[in-house]
């Protein structure tokens, strides 16, 4: 399983958030160097999001851009990408691949057509959770969507992985929605990337034990509950 750290900006910074919700969690640094830090530290691959964009409220292209332009591996790039002209800048600027959230539950045809203009190896959609259905915008509004459901109609479309996080328990470093993970790896053939409630290097082992393909970690690497290289070593990803 590939364990990759989370860079997550709001205001040109780089913070966590606690459930996604802004004024929680804790600013940790310009994203540059967090980045650079990660990638010392043997990260593979990173996750980059735009908390601003995600939520409307402001964009962090230049520091997402910085990010790219200053690390020396892969990473997704995600938050607020609403458009096939935004997708593809940001692949024109070294994203190996862009994540589709909001856009995607809205708007089912801009994912097609990403797909058919990028190819889906390097589209992915975000699936965020409350209670089993699917949130959007910033994780403020709760959609009538089931998860499963969405993820099968996204399959289809040709999307190269999906990246499940649970609004539920992220940020509160008590645990993974293992469960949902299981059935949700059971229901589809294409790679699950898990997100949320990563705390202990148990939560790893148990995100990878229950068939994720990747994990993506923020707070708990921040917060220094274990290192890096802990992660990987108990996740099988074998680093650099």
């Amino acid at each position: 399983m590939l364990v990759i750290p989370s860079v997550d900006i709001m205001r040109g910074r780089c913070v966590q958030l606690v459930g996604g919700m802004p004024g929680t969690g804790k600013e940790y640094g310009n994203p540059v160097e967090v980045a650079q830090r990660w990638v010392a530290e043997g990260a593979n691959y990173l996750h980059i999001v735009d908390l601003d964009a995600a939520m409307g409220t402001g964009d962090n292209f230049g520091q997402v851009a910085e990010v790219l332009a200053n690390t020396r591996v892969n990473a997704q790039v995600g938050g607020g990408i609403r458009t096939v002209e935004r997708a593809c800048e940001f692949l024109g600027i070294g994203a190996d691949r862009v994540i589709l959230g909001t856009a995607a539950v809205k708007n089912p045809k801009l994912v097609k057509e990403l797909v058919e203009l990028a190819g889906g190896a390097r589209v992915v959609v975000a699936l965020d959770a409350k209670a089993g259905k699917v949130a959007i915008e910033g994780w403020r509004t709760q959609t009538d969507k089931s998860v499963f459901g969405a993820a099968k109609e996204f399959e289809r479309m040709g999307v190269g992985a999906l990246l499940f996080t649970s609004v539920d328990v992220e940020g509160r470093m008590a645990g993974v929605a293992v469960d949902e993970i299981i059935k949700l790896v059971s229901v589809v053939k294409i790679p699950v990337f898990a997100s949320g409630g990563v705390g202990s290097l148990d939560d790893v082992r148990v995100a990878k034990e229950a068939g994720a393909a990747g994990l993506i970690i923020g707070m708990a690497l921040y917060e220094g509950k274990f290192t890096l290289k802990q992660a990987m070593e108990a996740g099988g990803d074998e680093g650099r």
